[in-house]
């Protein structure tokens, strides 16, 4: 073993549990203490200014500009109380992580000194520098401007010293540079659509909420160990690296014992996130070794999104402190489980229905069952940009590898709801029956009946009806949930668009509202029937029958990513007046450049790795290898000697034919990203990157996985797998 290696594993093998204090008060006590919330809004806002902004929050009301002074000064007040120094406007950039400038709580109070101030104009509105932010397009590199808005319906809260403030972030034109903007504005359509559709059964529904319940994978390696991987550390994934004897063949790892170092950081990072208004509810280990989850309780999609951006930046903070890093890569080990982010979607109303959960009359479950053919009418007729909107360099890894759903959109009901819809499709029964909940009898008398739900679940779709809720399980670990969230909303929103004025439409020609419904939902499950699959998601049938069916089934990142720019979605989004098609060109740009330079990196990373490490060490290897030949042939005579050395002779010469051939590769990986580089359209340079230079890299590690195998493990300088992910 390297010196560096040993060094390493050395100080893992020392690391102990970070004492985290138990809380002396229970987590109801220090919950959003760390939060403007309505109970400091309530204390320190005037009650008229409160009674506005609430409003504004819970009904949508437009912001009554007077207010945003008081608000500041509560705001400002409660911040600075609680240690604030520093003030900033946090948002969404395209980058797929969040930005903030930060701006001290003074101006000059005209006598030499400052005040604290804090305006409402400051609240409200700034311009941070917009120039270094990926835009596609929009603007010219020289010109500079942007804005970030206040987000009142995502409270604000403390980082530190310094009190975050939610906001949009737009263009000096006025086109979104953020993912929040369009969500808010998705978020409109759907409750407009949603409600219009209530209103058919309830006709006191104001309001349908989106809910969102995201469940957020990641893996945790020894802070050393990463440090000591260049590749885990440009890049967030091994670029090589052998199977390690054992990783997760045994299933042992899954909802096993919490590590006690590992149950430190989780219990660390519970009181953090809780501070922050964060709900998180669950914690336990995942399927693959290293790997675990927390999720929370669902909350309202705009908030959800947020504190699930915040949670990112906490827990890489927090496992610092536990002498850990967080890995949020989607595969960032090959052979073994990647990282999703699940998101649990559901709708509800302001009148307390969850539109997705079957009732107890048969005009609650028409109710479900007119919500639940609707999705999946909307996620058959947008089954490409749906996939578009969780696809990336890295979870193009994990789609359809160790439990993650395959690159094809499909939705899994159970053969409950299957059943139901099959029916209602070819009866002519006017009544909608169904059971919420059935008994499970399991004959054993300590044991309880249990009340199983309506479906089982299926871990290889990508769209899964769990009860409830649907389960977006194609979401990569490191996205934005926004992206999928904004793609699915707003194929929602259209769809209940389209689906009432059908019945409208009927009911204009003289079919009672029943009648009407029932009819046009008939229509929807047999247009949406090929959305639905509840077999093996992995299995070459299913690919083959997807592509029967006409779902997308395109793998390639950068050509899934132009089913953005298909004249449906580009007419959807206009419509439900969410993006226009100069913001949706602009996204796909920087979407093709992101993945460019994914890929980019990663190839000059494993040349780097290859030629400064491997190739050395490799070398290094066979010199004692043939240094022992010599002696052999030295000491028992050549022809001896040979006999007795044929495996060490042989050994020298594999790791020479691996040696050239990995020299070999890297020129021509060093070509093709040369000859990629020089394509304008980023469009077509991300294609080639995918086409030529992607599978270079992959082809490198098959040779440096080998080698891994032959050297001498006391040389090998990287830590190798079976170091990586079993924490000591």
């Amino acid at each position: 073993m390297s010196k560096l290696r040993f060094e390493v594993i050395t100080a893992a093998f020392g690391k102990k549990a970070v004492n985290v204090p138990a809380a002396t008060e229970r987590p109801s006590k220090y919950y959003a203490t760390k939060v403007f919330n309505r109970e400091k809004m309530f204390k320190y806002l005037p009650g008229e200014v409160y009674a506005k902004l609430v409003d504004v929050i819970d009904n949508g009301a437009p912001m009554d500009i007077s207010i945003a002074g008081a608000v500041a000064d509560g705001m400002k007040m409660w911040a600075i109380e609680n240690g604030a120094t520093h003030y900033t406007h946090w948002f969404h950039p395209l980058t797929e992580t969040t930005a903030e400038k930060h701006d001290a709580f003074i101006e000059h109070d005209g006598k030499g000194g400052v005040i604290e101030e804090f305006s409402g104009k400051l609240l409200m509105q700034q311009e941070p520098d917009a120039s270094s932010f990926p835009n596609g397009g929009i603007r010219s590199t020289f010109e500079a401007r942007g804005y970030s808005a206040w987000d009142p319906t995502s409270p604000a809260f403390l980082m530190d010293d310094t009190l975050c403030i939610p906001t949009v972030f737009i263009s000096y034109t006025g086109e979104a540079l953020d993912y929040k903007a369009p969500l808010l504005k998705s978020l409109r359509a759907i409750d407009k659509a949603a409600t219009d559709v209530c209103r058919y059964f309830d006709k006191n529904v104001k309001k349908v909420t989106t809910y969102l319940g995201w469940e957020q994978e990641y893996f945790l390696v020894d802070e050393g160990m990463l440090l000591a991987r260049p590749d885990l550390l440009l890049t967030g994934r091994t670029l090589m690296g052998h199977d390690s004897a054992k990783n997760q063949q045994l299933e042992d790892h899954y909802f096993g014992s919490i590590p006690e170092r590992v149950s430190a950081f989780m219990r660390d990072l519970e009181i953090e996130a809780m501070k922050m208004g964060i709900p998180a509810k669950t914690c336990h280990n995942e399927a693959a070794p290293n790997q675990f989850e927390l999720a929370p309780i669902y909350e309202e999609c705009n908030l959800a999104v947020d504190h699930n951006m915040l949670i990112m930046a906490i827990m890489k903070d927090v496992a610092r402190r536990h002498g850990f890093r967080v890995l949020l890569h989607e595969k960032p080990f090959k052979g073994v489980n990647g990282s999703g982010k699940h998101n649990n979607w559901s709708l509800g109303t302001d009148t307390g229905t969850l539109l997705m959960a079957p009732g107890k009359t048969d005009k609650d479950n028409l109710r479900f069952i007119t919500f639940v053919v609707n999705t999946l009418a909307a996620i058959y007729r947008h089954n490409g940009l749906l996939k578009a909107s969780i696809m990336s360099a890295a979870n193009s890894h994990r789609l359809g590898a160790a439990e993650a759903p395959p690159a094809i959109i499909s939705s899994f009901l159970g053969s409950h709801l299957s059943s139901v819809l099959d029916h209602l499709e070819n009866t002519t029964d006017d009544v909608v029956r169904i059971l919420s909940k059935r008994e499970l009898r399991l004959n054993i008398p300590q044991i309880p009946e249990l009340m199983i739900d309506n479906t089982d679940r299926n871990r290889t779709s990508p769209f899964a009806f769990t009860g409830n809720r649907f389960e977006f399980r194609a979401v990569g670990a490191e996205a934005n949930c926004a992206s999928a969230m904004i793609a699915l909303n707003t194929a929602m929103a259209e769809q209940l668009t389209i689906f009432k004025q059908e019945v409208d439409t009927l009911i204009e020609e003289g079919q009672t509202k029943e009648d009407a419904l029932v009819t046009v939902i008939r229509k929807y499950i047999k247009y949406s029937k090929p959305i639905r699959f509840d077999g093996n998601g992995y299995s070459q049938e299913w690919r083959e029958e997807a592509a029967r069916r006409g779902l997308d089934c395109e793998a390639s990142a950068p050509l899934v990513f132009d089913r953005y720019l298909d004249p449906g979605s580009v007419r959807m989004f206009a419509k439900m007046d969410v993006m226009t098609e100069t913001e949706l060109r602009a996204r796909n740009e920087i979407k093709w450049e992101m993945y460019t330079k994914k890929i980019q990196i990663e190839g000059r990373v494993i040349g780097d790795l290859a030629l400064n490490h491997i190739i050395p060490t490799a070398t290094k290897y066979q010199s004692s290898l043939l240094d022992n030949i010599i002696k052999m042939e030295t000491v028992l005579g050549k022809e001896q000697g040979d006999a007795l050395s044929v495996e060490n002779i042989a050994t020298v010469k594999e790791i020479a034919f691996r040696v050239s051939e990995i020299k070999r590769l890297v020129e021509v990986l060093v070509e093709r990203r040369k000859v990629a580089n020089r394509i304008k359209e980023e469009r077509e340079k991300a294609i080639a990157y995918h086409d030529t230079v992607a599978p270079m890299i992959e082809e490198i590690r098959t040779h440096i996985d080998t080698l891994e195998m032959m050297v001498d493990n006391e040389l090998w300088t990287l830590p190798k797998y079976r170091e990586l992910l079993f924490i000591v």
